[in-house]
């Protein structure tokens, strides 16, 4: 090992340590000096000592290493005692913390620098999420404990036993994969809906929109409508949190379809790129044209890992897949667009993820990027549809003119992606 790259490894090996310590000096930040077992400079000691133990261990052998380790852990172990006696606290989250640090520090130098250092980002992440992590736990129902244990169950014990092929003469059903991509965009979902639920019912509209927008864009206009029927002077502002819903509805398409075609990318963008866009800035022109004051209502959203909901929405992608690739075989590739057409109204996230799979094989790049914008396109106007005939006048039609405007700004980009990319 050169002598540069000991300098950075261990560079690492402390810098990991001076984050976690950074966060654990602030959670106790209020003792006094002295007052504490473990702080920025135990942390970071910590780290630097596990990358010395671990450059020692590869010049020397392990022995003197494991010596080390064991002692520091046995040292820390008896101050913590001490600490914890005095203070009557219980929390063994220090001690983890700093065998963890240890750990990373060593990892630095004897592994990829990368793994570690996003270790140790993800390591003090999860300490200073302490709070958050905590009120979610206190606002946790058993229904959605146990929703996300069985889906757990189904995946890592299911998932393996299914076959990894399709059982059908047109390719369209491979339980296997269908049942991997349910249970991703159940994760995604989970993703807005835990954002929701930690933030807390105060959290506000817009964030809302922008949290919901990854569960299910749907459920949040329906839901500000309802809340705009309740209270009207509210109207703009739930309109502007359903637009922002509408663009992560569209943000959340494009990574989905990039995610499994990355050549999808470019095309897809064009247009939803324009869209969200118009959607964020028609949602700003709202907030700043409302008159409402104080706190709006808060979202409720069912839980997307709910057993029943991950079912639905697998036989949906199952029946789309299968309709897709039958259609495609009998008819052509053109036919993918009224499959696109039709399954947009009610989910946009399935033909997303079978037109994506398809255009690595059975249809064109253009054909399937067409496909989901036109599902897009459906799905947004379904909306837009929704919040005339559920919500108030005010927050039906300013959601469908911004809705007309996307739209519009989406397309206008996609035909100027098509004349770049035709000229080339």
């Amino acid at each position: 090992m050169e002598t540069l790259d000991v300098f950075q490894r261990l560079a690492l090996a402390l810098a990991i340590g001076l984050l976690v310590g950074i966060e654990r000096g602030w959670q106790e930040r209020d003792l006094p000096a002295g007052g504490r077992t473990a702080g920025i400079r135990t942390f970071a000691l910590a780290g630097f000592l596990g990358g010395l133990t671990a450059l020692i261990g590869q010049m020397i052998g392990w022995t003197l290493p494991a010596a080390l380790v064991l002692s520091f852990g046995l040292a820390f172990v008896v101050f913590q005692k001490m600490e914890a006696e005095q203070e009557n606290n219980h929390s063994v989250t220090n001690v983890v913390s700093a065998f963890v640090v240890l750990a990373l520090g060593m990892l630095a130098v004897l592994s990829d620098m990368k793994v570690a250092a996003a270790s140790g980002v993800v390591t003090t992440g999860l300490l200073a999420a302490r709070h958050s992590l905590h009120g979610f736990l206190r606002r946790m129902t058993w229904l959605e404990l146990r929703a996300a244990l069985v889906l757990m169950t189904m995946t890592f014990v299911a998932l393996p036993l299914l076959p990894n092929r399709a059982i059908d003469p047109w390719g369209g059903f491979n339980p296997f994969e269908l049942w991997l991509l349910t249970i991703l965009i159940a994760a995604i979902s989970y993703v807005g809906y835990l954002a929701i639920r930690i933030a807390g019912p105060q959290a506000g509209v817009l964030f809302a929109g922008a949290a919901g927008g990854f569960v299910s864009s749907t459920a949040v206009t329906l839901s500000f409508a309802r809340m705009a029927a309740e209270t009207p002077a509210f109207s703009r502002r739930f309109a502007a949190g359903a637009a922002i819903a509408g663009a992560m509805s569209l943000s959340r398409a494009t990574v989905i379809a990039t995610a499994i075609a990355p050549g999808l990318l470019l095309p897809i963008a064009s247009a939803t790129v324009p869209a969200v866009v118009a959607f964020l800035l028609a949602s700003v022109l709202m907030v700043r044209r409302s008159t409402a004051t104080g706190s709006a209502p808060a979202v409720n959203l069912s839980n997307p890992f709910e057993l029943g909901m991950v079912l639905k929405f697998g036989a949906l992608l199952a029946v789309v897949s299968f309709v897709s690739r039958f259609l495609i075989a009998k008819l052509g590739s053109a036919s993918l667009l009224g499959v696109a057409a039709v399954s947009g109204i009610a989910d946009l996230d399935a033909i997303t993820l079978s037109a994506a799979q398809l255009s690595q094989q059975a249809v064109a790049r253009e054909t399937a990027a067409i496909a989901i914008l036109i599902a897009a396109a459906v799905n947004l106007v379904t909306k837009a549809v929704l919040a005339l005939t559920s919500g108030t006048r005010l927050y039906g039609i300013n959601l469908a003119i911004f809705t007309a405007i996307a739209i519009a700004s989406g397309g206008m980009g996609f035909v100027i992606f098509l004349e770049l990319a035709g000229g080339k």
